[in-house]
């Protein structure tokens, strides 16, 4: 695939040398189809293989249901009156009960969370966990089409073989199976409109309360099958419906739990410390809560009952492990945040704010009573692996680098305060902003960073992609001249205008480890930020891998 070309090629910061292409002297040389392969594993294999495995069970299910009403003695006289629809409806009718039985589980992020903790991790994509619910609820939304079509024309035959017994009005919304048949399409049909990214990025509130009429879907499935409308042509003629029950039950009780431990760690003390409104309408939230441990790159679920009892919004924690308190970072951005900055007590409108309360402040009264927060988690993510590289590439574009300030935190501590010995040497660190005010997120600590980095621990690249004003420029140039530290961020990284050239990067950084091709080394690149620049970078991690260096891909 293209990989964008940066605006800034050649205005780099002195010493960064040109990389060579593939095929130029340099090059490790050619790759064999097994290493393609094994590199093709690393960032793209247990994704798509577990995907093949899940589509060829559901080809399985379909089957072994289908292939069973077709050939089976006991539905003889079904068959002559209703034709090939009826093997249809049935095999469509297993998957959902499968598919219906799993949706729940990945949405268990306490079962996710540890999950990740264990040797399975590496085998299944359990980062994948949200992806992999949207895609059965997609599947749910395929077989219950299939099975609904299939259905009105077995109403339509039966109705025609037996006139005096059914009609096909009757049959479609008088009937047991048609009338809840049509309830639980209309509540899926409300779930999947509302859940679309157009809608749920909008409102969000509508998505989350809309959405919990899967409620409604599984309580007419459990007896959407009770009313025994086909029946065999051998006694029991009704054994075994409404069987639905057992299939859910075992993710439903799970979620069940996930609910309830939500409540009790809700209901856990957790008091504000401190406030801070950052620029580019970025409110920082410190907090105290007991017997509560994060890992460095972890998040957790935020509830504020004065804005909104039953919302509760994922945040990417920024302090270190090493920390006495809890904070999140958040982008004033919908009505949630809007809400919850207002109540916090800052000007939501305001872009370059100078504002902070603290509650640890002993000389002045705080001017707003903060209100109460509950805190659900943390919970595992992609970021938790940092420090099982030894060398890392951490990329974060606007907002999305709140997941790493608190691995580079934990890595100031471990640098600072060694405590034990870690894998990790290096960190590769590109932050790509808008607006040159969105570096005061995170100026302080790259400035900590920076100045006590005496190895060369860490290096800090900054990329600015929005226009400046002519004022701007003008006072860029004035003070950037021959300056000790960089004008935008105040940091002696110099900041690169446009967006960074991936392929310049990822081969000079590439360069550096494959000079011994009997030692092999194991890069991790982790990324928060806009889709497309995802997959850019996920395309140059494996296009970059080779025998001896290899780009491991988080996201």
């Amino acid at each position: 695939m293209p990989f964008s070309s940066s605006s800034f090629d050649g205005q780099r910061t002195k010493g960064t040398q040109s990389t060579k292409c593939d095929g130029e002297e340099g090059d490790p040389g050619p790759i064999s189809w097994h290493q393609r392969i094994s590199i093709w594993m690393i960032n793209e294999g247990n994704k798509w293989i577990f995907l093949a495995l899940w589509i060829l069970i559901h080809v399985g299910l379909f089957g072994l249901s289908f292939f069973n009403y077709y050939f089976s003695d006991n539905f003889t006289i079904a068959r002559s009156k209703l034709g090939v629809t009826l093997p249809i409806a049935r095999g469509a009718a297993l998957v959902l009960h499968v598919d219906s039985g799993l949706i729940l589980f990945p949405v268990c992020r306490t079962l996710i969370t540890w999950l990740r903790s264990t040797p399975l991790n590496r085998i299944v994509p359990f980062d994948k966990a949200l992806a992999f619910h949207k895609a059965i609820a997609w599947s749910i939304v395929f077989f219950t089409l299939l099975h609904t079509f299939a259905h009105y024309v077995n109403f339509w035959r039966l109705a025609k073989a037996e006139p005096d017994k059914f009609t096909f009005l009757g049959l479609m919304f008088a009937s047991g199976p048609g009338l809840t048949g049509h309830l639980m399409l209309l509540a899926l049909g409300v779930m999947v409109v509302t859940s679309l990214p157009k809608v749920r990025m909008a409102k969000f509130e509508v998505f989350w309360y809309w959405h919990h009429l899967f409620l409604v879907f599984f309580g007419l499935f459990s007896f959407h099958g009770a009313f025994c409308l086909l029946t065999p042509d051998r006694p029991p003629h009704c054994k075994d419906i409404a069987s639905f029950w057992k299939y859910w039950v075992a993710s439903g009780s799970m979620y069940l739990l996930e609910r309830v431990l939500r409540e009790w760690r809700g209901l856990q003390k957790t008091t504000i410390s401190r406030v801070i409104h950052h620029p580019s309408k970025v409110v920082e939230i410190q907090m105290k809560k007991e017997s509560c441990r994060a890992l460095a790159g972890q998040y957790i679920f935020l509830c504020c009952p004065e804005v909104s009892l039953w919302q509760w919004h994922p945040f990417t924690l920024t302090n270190a492990p090493e920390e006495d308190y809890l904070s999140v970072h958040i982008r004033v951005v919908g009505d949630f945040t809007k809400a919850l900055g207002r109540r916090l007590g800052c000007d939501v409108d305001d872009e370059n704010p100078e504002w902070e309360e603290s509650l640890e402040d002993k000389d002045s009264k705080p001017i707003t009573i903060l209100p109460r927060v509950m805190i659900d988690g943390p919970f595992g993510a992609a970021s938790e692996d940092v420090f099982k590289f030894e060398v890392t590439i951490l990329v974060g574009a606007g907002i999305g680098v709140t997941p790493f300030a608190s691995v580079l935190k934990s890595i100031w501590y471990k640098v600072n305060y060694p405590k034990a010995t870690t894998k990790l040497h290096k960190v590769y660190f590109f932050w790509i902003c808008r607006d040159k005010d969105s570096f005061e997120w995170f100026q302080s600590l790259l400035l900590a960073l920076e100045s006590q980095d005496l190895n060369q621990f860490i290096e800090i690249h900054t990329f600015l992609t929005g226009k400046l004003r002519h004022s701007e420029v003008g006072n860029l140039m004035l003070n950037d001249r021959d300056a000790f530290e960089d004008t935008v961020t105040g940091l002696k990284a110099r900041t690169c205008f446009g967006r960074p050239n991936l392929d310049v990067e990822f081969e000079r950084i590439r360069s550096l480890y494959d000079v011994d091709d009997s030692v092999g080394t194991d890069i991790g690149v982790f990324f928060c930020g806009p889709k497309k620049m995802g997959k850019q970078l996920q395309a140059c991690c494996t296009k970059f891998s080779n025998q001896t260096t290899q780009f491991v891909w988080h996201k």
